[in-house]
């Protein structure tokens, strides 16, 4: 089954997450199939907090992947990042 996760990436205390399809029994690191943006919990200055292509999640929940509660509630507050940045 796939199911869209976060994977962590960053130094230690410094988290930086790329949001994933992948594999359900895949490491939390591991492999994936796709990459479909990144969450950065600590975004300063012109940094963006969260990048998501809500196309391709939109695209893999059709398909039938799983999406976790976390990533459930960066898709919930996509668009209004994304209206933020701009």
């Amino acid at each position: 089954m796939v199911t869209i996760r976060l994977a962590r990436a960053g130094a230690k205390k410094r988290p930086f997450y790329h949001v994933v399809a992948t594999e359900k029994s895949s490491r939390r690191d591991g492999r994936f199939i796709e990459r479909l943006g990144h969450y950065n919990p600590n975004a300063r200055g012109a940094e963006q907090k969260l990048v998501l292509d809500l196309q391709r999640v939109e695209y893999w929940r059709s398909n039938g992947a799983q999406v976790s509660d976390r990533v459930a509630h960066l898709i919930k507050v996509a668009p209004k990042a994304e209206a933020q940045a701009a």
